[in-house]
């Protein structure tokens, strides 16, 4: 259908992106922190943000929760929740060492890389696994087999490797990072070693990779694209990568719509906006109805897939069973 043909309409246009914001890993964790409050009450202590999200860590805050960097910041026989991402053996130690009372938030698509990297750690294979210097993902994937796991982020990681032909290696990845970057470095890989196993599936996980395919949908569509989400959200900041990589003219990260600037609204008639992984819906209704003020009233939603995934909590914060017979 030509332009010609398209109604006139004076409200400039926002695509919205779908799926965006709550994957399954953050719905759960966010939950397991609720039940865990409700159950026993504050203080309750969480290592590392629960999710990266500013907005969720300050509610949670104002609720009795105490965020802590490190195991040992917790006072002994406390609560504690591990955050999303995951820890190594290391810090489950340390935990029993203090006799503290865990719920591991743990995302059950990070715990199936963990055990992936232990079961290739226990078969003799040097492991490269894909992801970001400091993450604390990473870090927790790491630490099941600190001796065997080699961190590449890029190409120069790449360039320092140095392994024999008859070293058994293969690759994993951290499950936030973006599809098309991950596979440039695992085609570095393959060129420099080409012996190095694929994993037996994917570990990019389903709500990334559906994240970056709706934004791909858009991008070509907008001159800008705002995405929310916290800076230190791996799979939210490279949403706005993929954005900038796919032809949207403009792309920023902001975690509310008071971040938003004036000007980024120079020439913009089109606006795409989506949300991360770890991003409560209540902030994209913020940006949209910012954009609404500014005269952006027209919102279409453009879904690229639909996601019903759900993850069950961790077992001592399930509803008890009573009027049902116990499974054995």
């Amino acid at each position: 259908m030509g332009d010609m043909t398209a109604p006139s309409t004076t409200d400039k246009k926002v695509y919205l992106a779908a799926p965006r914001g709550y994957c399954a890993g953050v719905d759960r964790a966010v939950e397991t922190v609720e039940k865990a409050l409700e159950k026993h009450g504050a203080p309750l202590y969480v290592r590392k943000e629960i999710v990266h999200n500013k907005h969720v860590v300050k509610t949670f805050e104002e609720r009795g929760v105490i965020f802590v960097d490190d195991t040992h910041e917790v006072p002994e026989g406390s609560n504690v929740v591990f955050s999303a991402h995951g820890v190594s053996p290391m810090v489950h130690e340390e935990a029993r060492q203090l006799q503290l009372k865990t719920f591991d938030a743990t995302c059950p698509l990070v715990t199936k890389v963990h055990g992936e990297v232990k079961r290739f750690a226990r078969q003799g294979y040097q492991i490269i696994l894909i992801g970001h210097h400091g993450h604390e993902e990473v870090e927790g994937t790491a630490g099941e087999a600190p001796d065997v796991v080699h961190l590449v982020d890029g190409k120069e990681d790449v360039d320092a490797l140095e392994f024999d032909e008859n070293t058994k290696l293969i690759w994993l990845s951290q499950t936030t990072l973006s599809v098309d970057e991950t596979m440039s470095t695992v085609k570095l890989l393959r060129e420099k070693f080409p012996h190095i196993q694929d994993p037996p599936s994917d570990d990019i996980c389903y709500a990334t990779q559906n994240r970056q395919v709706a934004v791909k949908a858009i991008a070509p569509k907008v001159d800008l694209m705002i995405v929310v989400g916290s800076q230190n959200s791996s799979n939210s900041k490279r949403l706005v990568e993929v954005a900038l990589q796919h032809g949207s003219k403009d792309a920023h990260l902001v975690d509310y719509a008071e971040q938003v600037e004036e000007g980024w609204f120079d020439g913009v008639e089109t606006v795409g906006v989506t949300s991360g992984a770890s991003v409560p819906e209540i902030l994209v209704r913020g940006v949209l109805e910012m954009l609404a003020e500014r005269g952006f009233g027209d919102v279409e939603e453009v879904t690229t897939a639909t996601e019903d995934l759900i993850f069950s909590l961790p077992r001592e914060l399930r509803p008890a069973r009573t009027n049902r017979c116990q499974e054995s």
